[in-house]
Formats: structure tokens, C-alpha cells, sequence
């Protein structure tokens, strides 16, 4: 029988601090936060916060930036654009990776449970350590390659049914949600590269202009930086910017068995 232990300090203490609204408040929902400080020795916990939303933006995130602000000055989260394109603030919000800028507290109907993005180092609260990820989204080597020289005079042009094809993977903005929500890089993100990095190797191996398409064919050809995928679709349901990680994964394993036939 299979025996599975959890990483020292991972269990989480539901029992945390309880943070009431002011008597009179009328319209309160309750956020349940995990916290974890890293230099406590203690499991992290849920801490519940009560919060006015009568003088709260409608947002997830307008909340969190309200809890910071007005109510416990040491939760920590990332943010930025507050518009659904840095992709700093995604979570797990209710149980789904998400981004709180653009998660409605309405779409939630009980008390809104928020984590960090499952089964990645944590390094405060909501903060997740994406160095890894990031590794890997270096690793595919994200721009151009060529060896010809460019026009003289112009740009390297291509049709608008070759720019199409790179069009949506493109508009990734690598917040981690999909490869986060991926039982196959939960289990092996040490070597499978993960649906985020894949669709960035996809974008540029359909690319026209790009001439190293051998190359990073070959970076790919590996038990587990591509093949680790099992078409699970976690990723395509993930995904903030309504993007097809999967379909990607597959149609760059068509590349490689077309490329093994010829």
C-alpha cells in the first residue's frame, strides 16, 4: 500500500485569529485566509476576516487590499494591474486558481476561502515561490531565433494566417494558474515542464519567423518535460485569458511523431 507523508509544517490550523466587524455593520462577508509566517515554527492557519462591504470595492482583490489596509497590516499577497494582466494576484479562491482582480465576491456565496496556489513553496501567506516556474519558462527559450539575417529594410513579415497562429498563446501572461492546477506537474515540476512553459514553446515553434524549430524540438524530446501531460485539461479550465494549454501540449506531440515518420 502506498504511503504519502505531507512536508513538515503543511497541515493547516483552522483554529486561527477571528477579525470581527464593527458592531452595526451591516453587509459583512467573511474571507477565511491562510497564513503562514516563516519564521514562526508553527502550521499555518486560516485566519477570518470580516469585512464591510458596503466600503469595499467588489473585487476578491479590493477586499484583500482592504484587509491590509484597515484591518491586518501583515497579510501579504502580490498584486498590480488590478485589470487581469500582470497576472501577480492569482490564488486559489474558493477552491479554483484564479486572479482576485477579476474574481467577483459576488460569484461566491459562502464565506470566500483564499490559499496560496496549491503545490508551490510558499513563502508568506499568499505568496508562492514561482522561481521554479519561472526557470522553466526560461528554459524554452522565449524569443526569437533565427540565422538569417533580417531585411534590410523592413521587419521579418509574415501572413495574417501565420500571425493568427500565434496570436493567443501569446496573450499568456504566466500566472501560474494552469500549470498550478495540473496533477502532473504537482507531482513531477521538477522535471515536467508544466502547461505555461509548454504553451510558450508552442507559440514559438509555430512562429514563421522563428528558425529553430529542430532545436526546440529537440529541448522537448524527453520522457518528462513534454510527455508528462495526460491530456487531464485542468489547465484549459485554469486559465484566466480563456487559453488552450492543452490543445497546444497535444499539437506539439503531433509535431514530434510527424517528425519521426519524415
Amino acid at each position: 500500500m502506498a504511503e504519502f507523508t505531507l512536508p513538515a509544517n503543511s497541515k493547516v490550523r483552522k483554529e486561527g485569529r477571528v477579525f470581527k466587524a464593527p458592531p452595526g455593520t451591516k453587509s459583512v462577508r467573511v474571507f477565511k485566509i491562510y497564513r503562514f509566517d516563516p519564521d514562526s515554527t508553527e502550521n499555518p492557519r486560516l485566519d477570518s476576516y470580516e469585512v464591510d462591504m458596503d466600503n469595499c470595492g467588489p473585487m476578491v482583490l479590493d477586499a484583500l487590499i482592504k484587509i491590509k489596509n484597515e484591518i491586518d497590516s501583515t497579510l501579504s499577497f502580490r498584486r498590480s494591474c488590478r485589470e487581469g494582466i500582470c497576472g501577480s494576484c492569482a490564488m486559489n479562491i474558493d477552491g479554483k486558481n484564479a486572479l482576485a482582480c477579476i474574481s467577483a465576491c459576488a460569484d461566491v456565496k459562502r464565506d470566500i476561502k483564499i490559499y496560496p496556489l496549491p503545490h508551490m513553496p510558499v513563502i508568506k501567506d499568499l505568496v508562492p515561490d514561482l522561481t521554479n516556474f519561472y526557470a522553466q519558462y526560461a528554459s524554452i527559450k522565449p524569443w526569437l531565433q533565427t540565422r538569417t539575417p533580417a531585411p534590410p529594410d523592413g521587419e521579418r513579415l509574415q501572413s495574417k494566417e501565420d500571425q493568427e497562429k500565434v496570436d493567443r498563446p501569446s496573450a499568456c501572461i504566466l500566472c501560474a494558474c494552469c500549470s498550478t492546477s495540473c496533477p502532473s506537474y504537482w507531482w513531477n515540476s521538477d522535471r515536467y515542464l508544466g502547461p505555461a512553459a509548454l504553451l510558450a514553446a508552442y507559440r514559438w515553434i509555430v512562429d514563421s519567423r522563428d528558425e529553430a524549430t529542430g532545436e526546440r524540438l529537440d529541448q522537448l524530446e524527453d520522457p518528462f518535460r513534454l510527455y508528462r501531460c495526460h491530456t487531464i485539461m485542468n489547465c484549459t479550465e485554469a486559465c484566466p485569458k480563456d487559453l488552450n494549454p492543452a490543445k497546444a501540449i497535444a499539437e506539439i506531440k503531433q509535431v514530434m511523431a510527424h517528425r519521426r515518420l519524415f
